[in-house]
């Protein structure tokens, strides 16, 4: 296997990283990426750039916004690619809200078996069923469903 190069192309950015071009435009166009310019233009990317997609990549698949995302890589000196202290760091800031996700998913989970979310509320066993609307008194949105830490039942 030949050694990766010290810049890449998008396409090879792309390849690598499993990230659609499309998408490493829209990140670079948010700033959560870099790239230079060739003569003809054209992208050429650090190869950093890799583990930085991985970060970005696995922050979004526990659930959190790119601006999260994108808040936490400004926190880093230099525009630099997080390390695993960095990771460690960030992650432990994020605790609360991914508790919080976990929790909301874990009530959808166990109370609601055989219907998620059809839209029926009508059936005297849905635990949505809201009879005369007497969950109004505790706030807007679906209250059963709701995070014990945000106020859920």
């Amino acid at each position: 296997m030949s050694k990766l190069p010290d810049t890449l192309t998008i396409g090879q950015v792309a390849d690598r990283s499993g990230v659609p071009h499309t998408a490493l435009r829209f990140y670079e166009e948010r700033g959560l990426i870099a790239s230079e310019r060739t003569a003809g233009n054209q992208r050429r990317y650090a190869r950093s750039v890799l583990r930085r997609l991985a970060f970005i990549r696995t922050a979004q698949r526990v659930g959190l916004s790119l601006e999260d995302v994108q808040q936490a890589l400004a926190a880093l000196p230099d525009g630099r690619t997080p390390t695993k202290s960095d990771w460690s760091r960030l992650s432990t800031t994020w605790q609360a809200e991914l508790d919080a996700r976990i929790d909301a998913l874990q009530r959808l989970r166990d109370r609601l078996t055989s219907c998620i979310g059809c839209g029926c509320l009508s059936l005297r066993s849905c635990y949505l069923h809201n009879f005369q609307d007497e969950q109004a008194a505790n706030g807007p949105g679906a209250p059963k469903l709701k995070p014990a830490g945000e106020g859920g039942l």
